[in-house]
């Protein structure tokens, strides 16, 4: 379920108890008797409002301006041993812009992944379509455990993680497949190797946790959230584990929380769901032929798409785009479409002889190495550690072959993505059952594109269902991933009414979308 977001964009150690008593019987921030790992939530949020967050200059290595402020905060790396190793995690905050009596407490966010960090988000405070909530609210980020500088997880090589050029065709051979099993296989071990038995801590349960330990630490008795993609399932996750400690709550793009779609059958319906998307963008060039000449259907686009994979199967672009790495570029049309003029373009210039504009935008970046091998370890993590996984390839074999017989656009590629997953070393656990009683969680907000790919809209639906009370606003017709925030002012109307004034509407509503993107001109 990786996503790219831009926005704006096995353990030696058994597990103990990780599964969530859902409110109803008892509520799930009342613990019963014997759950370890709760009480160290308790005692780690109790130092953490204790000690606080000493906040100050941005460490270089961040790469903030400012007025941003980075601290730190100490989470255990085990819940159930609250007093063993601690987890060092980077936060980031700017201060309520309003006026001292405007102020209504921080306002956390995760952008997602697994594995993205939020660091950044206090920037967007100066941006108009988050000023009212900037003048309201202390704007703080953060980077989850595992991502960052937050006790950074790593399972290979960042050099070997960004090699290029690849090949990543939409129907492998059996010859293929065996040495992605392989390449699956060893990664699984390398992040054992180098975690060792914490690699088992690394999952949405922590995550969780971890979001308590920062209310607390922020000094907040109440939690102000926004997460985004992979960042509204552990909020879910969230609520049902501390539903008293919710104050308003923002799910942005939901993942579905449904216990028996973590993770293996939510990431093949979302590869589904890439393939509507990549109609869409399809759609959107063929409308644009007199600008792009890349085809007035989009049967006849997909065709110049192939002409190009195949052009760059056989002859890397510029040495450095390999067809792996050109699908990796196109599946951002599938995030955003924003990204659709200057697609087409680079498409059509290098059909016209010149590669340069598809090789700036589809090569690697040695200098992101390290983050993007770090960002997919902790994705890996996560998703691995989260839930059981077919162990039989067999089944992904014909699960995935099945699909890609309907959707090749991005079937293949995600299924190797998570592969590492059918061969994982550490111990699974049991999928939360997101949940909670009626009148147990404060009103929340959902927010979903209709088309979104990477988080299809069922996930929204399925949230809405489990959270009583709960409002969903939809952007209709539209599929861009991440929508809070961005160019329609509906949605950010909707978020401001909620977050400022805690205004909701009835159950549901609806956006007309954003203005479809303007195409870019090519020369002659």
């Amino acid at each position: 379920m990786r996503a790219p977001l831009l926005y704006g964009l096995a353990g030696s150690l058994a597990l103990t108890v990780l599964s969530v008593t859902p409110a109803g019987s008892a509520p799930a921030d009342q613990p019963p008797a014997g759950a370890p790992e709760m009480r160290g939530v308790a005692l780690a949020a109790e130092r953490a409002a204790a000690a606080g967050i000493k906040f100050g200059k941005c460490p270089t290595a961040e790469g903030l301006p400012s007025p941003i402020m980075c601290g730190t905060m100490l989470v255990p790396l085990n819940y159930a041993q609250p007093r063993g190793r601690q987890l060092k995690l980077t936060v980031s905050r700017v201060p309520a812009t309003g006026k001292k009596g405007e102020r209504q407490g921080a306002l956390v966010f995760n952008p997602g992944g697994p594995g993205a960090s939020g660091m950044y988000f206090p920037l967007v405070g100066s941006m108009p379509e988050w000023k009212n909530i900037a003048r309201a609210y202390d704007m703080v980020g953060y980077a989850p455990r595992g991502v960052g500088r937050s006790a950074p997880l790593s399972c290979q090589n960042p050099k070997d993680f960004a090699k290029a050029p690849t090949l990543s065709p939409s129907h492998p051979d059996v010859t293929f497949k065996k040495e992605r099993i392989a390449r699956a296989k060893a990664y699984a071990q390398g992040c054992l190797k180098n975690a060792g038995a914490a690699l088992q801590h690394y999952n949405t349960l922590n995550n969780a946790r971890d979001l308590d330990v920062l209310r607390a630490a922020l000094g907040e008795k109440k939690l102000n959230f926004v997460g985004a993609s992979y960042g509204t399932y552990f909020g879910a996750v969230y609520a049902t584990m501390f539903p008293s400690h919710v104050r308003r709550m923002v799910f942005d793009s939901a993942v579905n929380p449904a216990p028996q779609q973590i993770w293996y059958r939510n990431n093949l319906e979302q590869s589904l769901a890439f393939e509507r998307r990549w109609a869409d963008f399809r759609v959107w060039v063929a409308k644009h032929d007199k600008t792009y000449k890349l085809g007035r259907t989009p049967a006849e686009v997909q065709r110049s798409y192939d002409k190009v994979r195949a052009q760059i199967a056989a002859k890397p672009a510029g040495g450095k785009v390999g067809t792996a790495q050109l699908q990796a570029a196109y599946l951002k049309a599938g995030y955003y479409d924003d990204y659709w003029p200057q697609r087409a373009h680079a498409l059509a210039e290098y059909l016209r002889g010149n590669d340069k504009p598809l090789v700036a935008q589809a090569s690697n970046h040695p200098e992101a190495a390290a983050e993007d091998e770090n960002g997919n370890a902790v994705y890996t993590a996560v998703e691995c550690n989260d839930a059981p996984w077919p162990t039989d390839w067999r089944v992904w074999d014909r699960d995935n072959s099945r699909l890609a017989r309907i959707a090749p656009f991005e079937t293949w590629d995600n299924a190797w993505m998570n592969l590492p997953c059918a061969y994982w070393p550490a111990p699974r656990q049991q999928p939360v059952d997101v949940r909670v009683a009626k009148g147990a969680l404060p009103p929340t907000l959902i927010m979903a594109a209709e088309r979104d790919a990477a988080t299809p809209y069922e996930g929204a639906l399925e949230l809405h269902r489990r959270l009583p009370g709960s409002a969903l606003v939809t952007e209709r017709e539209a599929g861009t991933h991440g929508i809070s925030g961005g160019p329609n002012p509906c949605i950010n109307g909707h978020m401001d009414a909620y977050l400022i004034n805690g205004q909701l509407p009835v159950r549901r509503a609806a956006c007309a979308p954003h203005p479809e993107p303007k195409p870019m001109p090519t020369p002659k």
